[in-house]
């Protein structure tokens, strides 16, 4: 035996290896508890599924949110998820065929996730609504939402920045999310700048959307907006 354990142990010593042994055991303890609220949300986000938006919030039923933050942590350092925004991570898809490996999320799928957990409608306004159209081949660093959800902004890990900004409920309350996105893209472009490759476009979209639906939504376009709908319907 080492010479040490030979000897009696004065009231000091004793303290000192007790307090060695209480916080080896309390950084043991820690690791544990780490590493079952870890597992915990590996087998949550499994079941969720690749290609999904997750929250620091979705957890807190699994321990103190101090804990929680270090799980996720741990599980972005190795890669299992990615960091989005503060709070905010994405269970990757992952892509083996063509080789392309771990799939970021796009602007779009990180807001309709925000906008799903929020129980909010949102629209894209701007150059973002134009892309999603097909009218312009320009991705936007930062986009606008209109929602009848919360104002908020989000900083994203890339710099890119995505806002929210509240509108009345009215304004998103249309039936087609087609009929919606050409109203606010029309808007943005202006009466003007509808140029005939615009319009040529917009007849095809509307040919592969529910005419029926669409038509309910022209009391809530502009009078002038609703006006070329109904002339692009007129010329089938």
């Amino acid at each position: 035996m080492h010479d040490f354990y030979k000897k009696d142990l004065n009231n000091s010593q004793i303290i000192w290896l007790c307090r060695i042994f209480r916080l080896n055991l309390r950084q043991k303890s820690e690791i544990m508890a780490l590493e079952s609220i870890e597992s915990k949300i590996l087998s949550k986000i499994k079941k969720c599924g690749r290609g999904n938006l997750l929250f620091a919030s979705d957890f807190v039923r699994y321990g103190e949110q101090k804990s929680i933050n270090k799980a996720l942590e741990r599980m972005m350092k190795d890669g299992t998820i990615l960091r989005v925004s503060h709070g905010i991570y994405y269970y990757p898809k992952i892509d083996k065929v063509l080789g392309l490996g771990v799939l970021h999320p796009t602007l779009e799928d990180i807001a309709e996730g925000i906008a799903k957990r929020d129980k909010a409608r949102i629209v894209p306004t701007g150059i973002f609504a134009l892309n999603r159209l097909g009218f312009s081949t320009q991705i936007p660093m930062n986009v606008v939402y209109l929602t009848d959800g919360f104002n908020r902004k989000i900083t994203l890990y890339n710099g890119s920045v995505i806002q929210f900004k509240r509108t009345a409920p009215k304004n998103l309350a249309f039936h087609s999310q087609l009929a919606m996105l050409l109203t606010f893209a029309f808007k943005t472009l202006g009466k003007e700048n509808i140029t005939p490759d615009i319009l040529a476009h917009t007849k095809e979209l509307l040919a592969k959307d529910d005419k029926n639906v669409i038509e309910q939504d022209y009391k809530l376009m502009p009078a002038w907006v609703s006006s070329i709908v109904k002339s692009l319907y007129a010329e089938e």
